[in-house]
Order: C-alpha cells, then structure tokens, then sequence
C-alpha cells in the first residue's frame, strides 16, 4: 500500500501520484483535441508500464491538444491515494470515483476564489462540506448528487458576480456563441461570459476586468496583451486552453501556461 494524502484535498494535479486513469478512462474522438480514437477505459496507445505517456513532451506537436488542457484538479491522486488507499494496480471501480470526485474537486478549486471574496464565509462553509464529501469511501461517493452540489456553489458563484459588478455591470453574455469573434473593440469589463463559446475569439489587449469566465471555453482564444488579472471564476485549463504571451496578466493564484509565447 502506498501512503494516503491527509488534511484537505489536492487542488492541482500530481499524475506521479496517480495510475494514468485519465489516459484510461475517458473516450476520446479523433478531432482537433485527439489525434485518435480511444474507447473508454481503454489505455491510450502512448501509455507506458510506468503509467507515464509516452509523449507527454509533444503532446500537442502530436495532435493531442486535448490531453494538455485536461485538469483532474487533483481528483486522479485522490482517488488512488485516498478513495483506494495507495493502490498500486488500476481498479474498474477507480473510474466511477473518478467520474465523481473530479467535479467536485473542480468546485473546491473555485471555492478556493469564492473563499477570498465578499461571499468568504459561505464559500469557506460549502468548501468544509465538500471536502467531506471526497474524503468518503467508494461506495459513499456513488451516492453524492454531483449536480446538487454543482448548482448550490453557482448560486454562490452568482453571488460573487452580484456583488463585484455592483452598480456597474457590463454586458451579459451567458452562453453566448463568440466563435472567432473579434473582440478587441468590445467594452468586456464587468461581462458576464459564464459558458460563453469563445474558441479562437480575438480577445488581444481586452481589459477583462471583474469579468465572470466561469465555465467558458477559451480553446485557441488569443489572450496576448489581454488583461485577466481581475476576472472572476477562471481556472488553469482555461489558460491552458488559450493562446497568451509574456504582456497578458493573470490572477495571482493561477500559474503563467508554459506554452505561451514569451
């Protein structure tokens, strides 16, 4: 048995701690993200004894974009270390405590924000319960309504939003489709874009302050010179999913992606 991770859950990924199960468990489709088709819980060709991909250095090189932007959130090391107790070996079971616990460590992530925000208290509540929660045993975990969750931290997150565009909200563009949209003369302070499509938008130089990015897919977004330090409800993966340089400011607890040009 391996050693089990104590005190709260892990926000970031430490695939040395894991078994691979994301080059495992999901499907993938050949597309722009996956070079290949991959039936579920079936390992990816580049996948060695060692659980290490083969290609992790030239994943994208390779046409596999989409395994560079996937984030656990720390739920893979979760599941192996904690939910199985340091398991050495894949076990079915590990898939469908993945399926859970990675939503939700996603949730504490975003809790994390909240915590430092004027809706602290509540978040630091609702984190206390969720981390709780993915401490449980397997069984347990396929008893936890994921969605139920997910929708009392967006009330929450909707109350972030409220409070930090106060007497001066911008646009709302829930959802909206922004495809490739230039949107460099568009005023996007205080925008609200929660689940907006924003794949390969021209966002060059936009000042994004208090802007809400929950959930919106930045895929091949051009970020370079846009100004993201103060948005709100923004993750790694969607950095990662975007195309930025060394002039594009990010929020403070969120890392620079390795990919972007200096």
């Amino acid at each position: 048995m391996g050693t089990s991770i104590t005190g709260p859950a892990p926000r970031a990924a430490d695939c040395s701690r894991c078994l691979a199960l994301c080059c495992v468990g999901p499907a993938f489709a050949a597309s722009a993200d996956f070079a290949i088709d991959k039936p579920a819980r079936t390992p990816c060709p580049h996948l060695g004894a060692d659980h290490a991909c083969g290609i992790h250095d030239r994943l994208r090189d390779r046409g596999f974009p989409g395994c560079v932007v996937f984030d656990c959130f720390g739920a893979g090391q979760q599941v192996v270390q904690v939910t199985f107790g340091g398991s050495a070996r894949r076990d079915p079971a590990m898939f469908a405590a993945l399926d859970v616990l990675r939503p939700l460590h996603e949730v504490l992530a975003l809790l994390d924000e909240a915590a430092r925000s004027s809706v602290g208290d509540e978040a630091r509540e609702l984190r206390a319960r969720v981390e709780e929660m993915v401490a449980r045993d397997a069984g347990a975990l396929a008893d936890l309504d994921v969605g139920a969750v997910r929708r009392e931290a967006g009330a929450l997150f909707d109350e972030l939003v409220a409070e930090a565009h106060a007497g001066a909200p911008g646009p709302d563009l829930r959802g909206a489709d922004l495809v490739g949209a230039d949107l460099r003369r568009r005023d996007l302070r205080a925008a609200r874009l929660r689940g907006a499509l924003l794949v390969g938008a021209d966002l060059r130089g936009v000042d994004l302050d208090r802007t809400e990015l929950l959930g919106a897919d930045l895929r091949g977004a051009d970020l370079r010179g846009a100004r993201l330090a103060g948005t709100l409800l923004l993750t790694a993966p969607q950095l990662t999913a975007a195309r930025g340089d060394a002039a594009t400011t990010v929020p403070a607890h969120l890392g620079r992606p390795a990919h972007w040009l200096p």
